[in-house]
């Protein structure tokens, strides 16, 4: 019983944490703000982690298994191709929109670990690696399927769409600009049909008409 006891015990610990670190950034993490919390001693709290920077390490670890989640594995539901890809990005706008009132741990991570080299920012890339490497994969897929040109460069696609999240992340939350989600939706339409081949099938280069 011990050792389930310990592990809800650390559970409960990281989404105090991932919520901490949400909202004020993986240095804004606290052991005191987590204690008082969890309602622990600050030594109940290092001993599961060991130091600050293990404590951050899981936090990217878990804010990248409820991002795959979200994310990634409903998407591999959908049609190799173009209908994956369009998933995954939508997926990837509704998760960011959730987002904007408590952050982005990609993003916000990437502004305070971007010139620190050590362990917490080698975890934080390698897990944004991860997910552009499943992104890219999509769109080799579509390359593949025939819903994107041949030519297409899946590398040059991927930073596209990477920066109308970026965008979307910036004018959402920073400035908080009414309307930046639709922008964002409208600008991938318009990435899409730079990439799309005239001869696409109707159901891979469009998205479904909505029900109203």
């Amino acid at each position: 019983m011990a050792p389930a006891k310990g592990q809800q015990t650390r559970a409960a610990i990281l989404e105090a944490a991932l919520g901490q670190a949400s909202h004020m950034g993986l240095e804004g993490l606290s052991i005191g703000a987590l204690a008082e919390v969890t309602q622990m001693s600050k030594s109940g709290v290092f001993a599961h982690f060991g130091s600050r920077e293990a404590l951050q390490i899981s936090v990217i670890r878990e804010y990248h298994a409820k991002f795959e989640e979200e994310v990634f594995y409903p998407a591999m539901g959908e049609a190799r191709g173009l209908p994956r890809l369009r998933s995954l990005f939508e997926r990837w706008v509704k998760h960011v929109s959730v987002a904007i009132d408590s952050g982005c741990i990609y993003i916000s991570g990437a502004v305070e670990f971007d010139d620190r080299p050590g362990p917490v920012r080698d975890a934080l890339a390698s897990m944004v690696l991860a997910w552009h490497g499943a992104l890219a994969r999509a769109i080799q897929m579509g390359i593949e399927e025939g819903h994107l040109a041949a030519d297409t460069d899946a590398t040059q696609m991927l930073f596209e769409l990477h920066g109308l999240i970026l965008a979307l992340h910036h004018d959402a939350r920073f400035l908080r600009l009414p309307g930046a989600l639709d922008r964002a939706q409208r600008a991938f339409e318009h990435v899409l049909s730079h990439y799309v081949r005239p001869n696409a099938p109707r159901s891979a280069a469009r998205p479904p008409a909505r029900r109203r």
